[in-house]
């Protein structure tokens, strides 16, 4: 028996001796409760590893034990914390830090910091982990960050109190019954103007954000923000745009608001340089 093979029998309950590529020898620890095997984590040592162990069943023996006994001094952190302790009270294992409520789930990014979201999101974030940059919430999707407020038709540019709001005033609480969504299409802003009153008003970026026009109708601005969009491809502008997808209405009664809708001048007449 060479030196790793004795040393790959564990010394401590619930901990194994592994080895990385480049010969560190490092130790895991795991455990299995309800038939689920459940892995802890990686230490340096048997005596660490072995700690977590023994947290990991007190959090799945131990139903004194919550979320809000936890201290920054466990071997394990809290992510892990969540994860076990709905596996105790709910009877399903995730791998993010997601726990089950009656109507909805918590999201835990932090003891202090945590998200709620309906039951239909859940296959979703159970799958895709949550990042936090600011007040900005992504996940990694195909190896892109998208921004989790895309999933509520809440566009990246949105200003919050204006084209959408948190009904409760929770900018954590993701339910859709708490969201409303002042404004669903691209390059649309309802605003004031001089004379007291509220028009959508239209821009486009291209090198810098370029006036459409202002319109009286939300139907009218998203279709002009399309002919923008078909202008300055004819111009030459290769950029990938996303028209606005506008339901309800015939093709021809599209083609009658498209064909009157007066554009301004600078986007009809731009070209590509």
């Amino acid at each position: 028996m060479n030196r790793y093979e004795n040393e790959s029998k564990p010394h401590y309950e619930g901990v194994f001796c592994s080895k990385k590529k480049d010969g560190t020898v490092y130790y895991r620890a795991s455990l299995t409760y309800r038939r689920k095997h459940i892995s802890l984590g990686s230490f340096s040592s048997p005596q660490e590893g072995h700690c977590a162990y023994r947290e990991g069943r007190r959090l799945l023996e131990d139903e004194s034990v919550t979320l809000h006994t936890y201290e920054e001094s466990s071997p394990l952190p809290f992510a892990k914390w969540v994860c076990l302790l709905n596996f105790r009270d709910n009877g399903i294992y995730f791998g993010n830090p997601i726990y089950m409520g009656q109507r909805f789930f918590y999201y835990y990014l932090s003891p202090s910091h945590v998200l709620k979201f309906d039951p239909d999101d859940l296959f979703y974030y159970a799958s895709h982990k949550i990042m936090c940059r600011g007040s900005h919430y992504f996940v990694a999707d195909y190896g892109m960050q998208v921004n989790i407020r895309s999933r509520y038709g809440i566009k990246n540019y949105a200003v919050p109190g204006v084209d959408f709001r948190f009904i409760n005033n929770d900018p954590t609480d993701f339910r859709r019954e708490n969201l409303e969504i002042k404004n669903t299409y691209h390059g649309i802003r309802l605003e004031k103007q001089k004379n007291g009153q509220y028009l959508y008003t239209v821009r486009i970026h291209v090198r810098g954000n370029y006036l459409v026009g202002r319109y009286a109708t939300e139907l009218e601005a998203a279709i002009a923000y399309n002919k923008a969009i078909d202008c300055l491809k004819k111009n030459g502008i290769s950029r990938q745009y996303s028209p606005n997808y506008i339901e309800g209405i015939s093709p021809s009664r599209y083609a009658q608001i498209y064909s009157c809708l007066e554009i301004s001048p600078k986007i009809i007449n731009y070209f590509s340089e």
